[in-house]
């Protein structure tokens, strides 16, 4: 018990059990979660080689193309943040413009998408920490107690708040930036190869028929940026952060990824990289980091590929929670899944989403599963597949959210923007799924089932939904839990300007 000044007795504040931390996260520290998802060290060192391999000296061009597109994307969805308010990003924005049922599909396959990516991901941690031990320390360890390790780990720090969480991926993610913009410049500085050439940006480099099977291979580079909406409980004036956060990462990821991809190019030299991609695709980038750097460099980023597997499990165990929290807060998911502790984090869907990882890991080590061609690849894909449907479904939901609220303020380019993003979207899920062998490595009957996953999931949010509006109609009621801004007035009733900023006070 407190006094206050008054000498009265005051009980002491007790934490919220079902709330998030609220101004926990500035622009900064958003801009961390999500370019930590996307894992940038590992993009460029395990994907990037690949991605050579099949489009030639072109591929450094698919980042960028796919961040301009993702830019594009990211106007249509930042315009429907500042109308819908509600925690649940894609899930609440499909739930207002599509319905309820569409809602529910949408937010089962972010779910599933999620949570296949961040799992996934426990198989590359696994083999690439087992080879780190064995070759460099003569260490043979099990790669699935190394993942198990990581699981732990990934739970501990989540438990003790975002703003903790944000502070670790802000350190990993900068390490990891570092160390390839050092390589990138040391390249440029010794003039590479063949000298500092411009062959990747020519049309016919852009225009080479293995660039249109690795588009997926860009697009799987940004995965998670659009998380930044999760967030919005927990952000300092979030109708400021969120969009700035969101347009930063996707900025930064698009010249990042096309700059220290060429500057692999140009390291190899173009007439031999692609052979050079194909004779050793996975230690490409480690063996250029020592020649241009010295041997310190390709064990720092053999060390420094593991921390960056390990923040980007954690952004994306942060973005699954808040999922897991919105769905339960709506009844969608049971409610003890709704609770957060003392840290203010959703610690109760952080635990369910360990277990389940858990579980996965176990499962692959039971059945001598391979952690990188099977675990990592095919659990991974049917991740990827889904996010871009789900970035398909934002787009057609904005233009119908515009289209159906005329009255809403917009900038002109809104609605441009979400046609051009749904057509794109739609284009890179067709050559996606079309080359999905490129990704899961895994024949006819895997590819199969990746691509059966997302339809079958979606469908069965859609069937729950039907039979709730009969037997639930209370959950039916909350699903989407949407919190609407009026056209013309904010939530404090200040006026609103036509890009969705407060006129006279912040919202």
């Amino acid at each position: 018990m407190e006094l206050t000044k008054d000498n009265q007795p005051q009980a002491a504040a007790a934490p919220p059990t079902e709330a998030l931390r609220r101004n926990a996260l500035g622009t900064g520290g958003i801009v961390f979660m999500v370019i930590s998802a996307a894992a940038p060290l590992t993009i460029v060192a395990g994907v990037a080689p690949l991605a050579i391999l099949i489009g030639g000296v072109g591929a450094p061009l698919v980042y960028t193309f796919a961040g301009v597109i993702l830019g594009i994307f990211a106007i249509a969805f930042m315009a429907m943040t500042r109308h819908v308010r509600a925690l649940g990003g894609f899930y609440t924005y499909i739930t207002e413009a599509l319905g309820k049922r569409v809602g529910l599909g949408s937010s089962f396959v972010a779910l599933f998408s999620y949570n296949a990516l961040q799992i996934g991901l426990y198989g590359l941690m696994g083999a690439q920490g087992h080879d780190l031990l064995k070759t460099e320390f003569g260490i043979d360890v099990p790669w699935w107690a190394i993942a198990l390790v990581g699981i732990l780990a990934v739970f501990a720090v989540a438990y003790r708040g975002v703003d903790v969480g944000a502070k670790v991926l802000g350190v990993l993610l900068s390490l990891e930036a570092l160390i390839l913009v050092v390589f990138a410049v040391a390249v440029l500085l010794h003039g590479g190869a063949e000298g500092v050439t411009f062959g990747t940006f020519s049309p016919n480099a852009f225009l080479a028929p293995g660039m249109f099977g690795i588009l997926g291979f860009g697009f799987a580079a940004f995965m998670g940026f659009e998380s930044t909406a999760l967030y919005r409980e927990e952000a300092r004036e979030p109708h400021r952060t969120i969009p700035r956060a969101t347009y930063i990462s996707v900025a930064f990821m698009a010249v990042f990824y096309g700059f220290v991809v060429w500057a692999i190019v140009i390291a190899v030299g173009e007439s031999h990289v692609q052979a050079a991609a194909g004779k050793d695709t996975a230690g490409l980038v480690f063996q250029q980091a020592g020649r241009y750097l010295g041997p310190w460099a390709e064990l720092t980023m053999y060390i420094l590929i593991l921390s960056s597997v390990y923040a980007s499990q954690l952004a994306f165990h942060n973005a699954i929670n808040r999922y897991t929290f919105a769905l339960a807060r709506d009844g969608a998911l049971p409610h003890a899944l709704h609770r957060t502790n003392r840290f203010g984090s959703p610690a109760a869907a952080g635990a369910f989403q360990t277990v389940l990882a858990l579980v996965v890991v176990i499962f692959f080590a039971i059945v001598n599963g391979d952690p990188y061609l099977q675990l990592l690849l095919w659990v991974n894909s049917p991740g990827v597949i889904g996010i871009i449907v789900l970035q398909a479904l934002t787009c057609a939901a904005v233009i119908v959210y515009f289209v159906r609220h005329r009255e809403v303020a917009r900038k002109w380019y809104v609605m441009p923007s979400a046609i051009v993003a749904l057509v794109a979207m739609t284009v890179v899920l067709y050559l996606l799924c079309a080359d999905l062998d490129l990704l899961t490595a895994g024949g006819p009957v895997v590819d199969g089932i990746v691509l059966a996953t997302i339809p079958i999931v979606f469908l069965v949010g859609v069937v729950l939904a039907t039979v709730w509006k009969r037997t639930r109609p209370d959950v039916f009621a909350r699903i989407g839990g949407a919190e609407v801004v009026p056209a013309s007035l904010d939530t404090a009733g200040d006026a609103v300007s036509g890009d969705g900023v407060a006129e006279g006070g912040q919202r």
